[in-house]
């Protein structure tokens, strides 16, 4: 796992979105945390989607859901103050310890994240 998706990112890709290819050279070599693929499974629920379909097809292109982690929940906690200013939901802190815990790039569509002072890097889809 060297990559990071976010629910925006993996949303992008399975809606031909601005920035979905750039998810599509990655998506094999990508995970997404569990607290995001909720995210994408509401979505992919409201658009009347079967999530079990959408799941194993994306699994099937290599794309691991990650447990969300006590470390990881810690690590969420943790940006909670810096994140607040941005509004930045548990989800995306889950994205973002995910990426922190595993020292690995994150995409996103999400341009507020590149405000943030993080050790990370964080690569915006559009």
């Amino acid at each position: 796992m060297s990559r990071v998706l976010d629910a925006s990112a993996v949303l992008a890709y399975l809606h031909q979105e601005p920035g979905w290819e750039t998810v599509q050279s990655v998506i094999g070599e990508s995970c997404i945390s569990a607290v995001n693929w909720s995210e994408v499974a509401q979505k992919i629920k409201q658009k009347g989607m079967d999530i079990t379909t959408v799941r194993c097809l994306i699994e099937e292109l290599g794309l691991i859901i990650a447990p969300f982690s006590l470390e990881q929940a810690e690590l969420a906690a943790h940006l909670w103050d810096q994140g607040k200013a941005f509004g930045l939901s548990l989800a995306d802190r889950a994205c973002l310890a995910l990426a922190m815990q595993q020292q690995s790039p994150v995409f996103t569509a999400d341009r507020v994240w590149v405000k943030l002072k993080l050790d990370i890097d964080i690569r915006l889809l559009r």
